[in-house]
């Protein structure tokens, strides 16, 4: 992750800290939508396919997502979003480029653990229905792509800041499970309106 992104994020958290604890109350249920940019991390260790081209690979691009949920109470709620991971790109050995992109829909559970009326922490579990595409360039041009659709298994949490009675932002990791890649996932700021 990189390390400039993850400090301003936090720093954004600490310096909107002071808003959260002289607003009112939050409602207990309803819609929301909200949206979110973040810092996504693909890598891949070793591709079958494509063995004797990429043996080790670790980029990042810049993510984004739109949501939208209904809260059952302060401690449940069912969210829908559009996650595009970007497409990070890369070297992954001298003389070949190799890149990806994923962008998908995922439906979750979210469970959130209320501390007092403006903070919180939160767990989501959701199944990520993506459409991907890995591929590398050598030096002459020639390219070997993978495209495919699938599903997987994608998990994370995070602390929520709740500003005023309708307003929700978060700082939030997630994990995604993704069939050709080793490691992937994702920082994130979201933020949250609360009807």
């Amino acid at each position: 992750m990189n390390l400039k992104i993850t400090a301003g994020l936090a720093l954004l958290s600490i310096a909107l800290a002071p808003a959260a604890f002289s607003q009112g109350q939050e409602e207990v249920s309803g819609f929301y939508v909200g949206g979110g940019i973040g810092k996504f991390n693909a890598q891949i260790d070793d591709v079958d396919e494509v063995d004797n081209t990429v043996d080790s690979w670790d980029e990042d691009d810049t993510a984004y997502k739109v949501f939208a949920g209904y809260r059952l109470n302060p401690f449940l709620a069912f969210e829908a979003d559009y996650i595009n991971l970007g497409e990070p790109s890369g070297a992954s050995i001298p003389g070949f480029n190799t890149d990806a992109s994923v962008d998908g829909f995922a439906p979750y559970v979210v469970g959130t653990f209320p501390l007092g009326k403006y903070f919180e922490v939160y767990g989501r579990l959701g199944y990520y229905f993506y459409d991907s595409t890995v591929g590398t360039r050598d030096a002459l041009n020639n390219r070997v792509e993978f495209d495919e659709e699938s599903e997987d298994l994608v998990w994370g949490g995070g602390v929520g800041a709740n500003i005023g009675e309708k307003l929700n932002l978060r700082l939030e990791y997630e994990r995604f499970d993704l069939e050709r890649l080793d490691d992937a996932d994702a920082l994130w700021l979201t933020a949250a309106y609360r009807f």
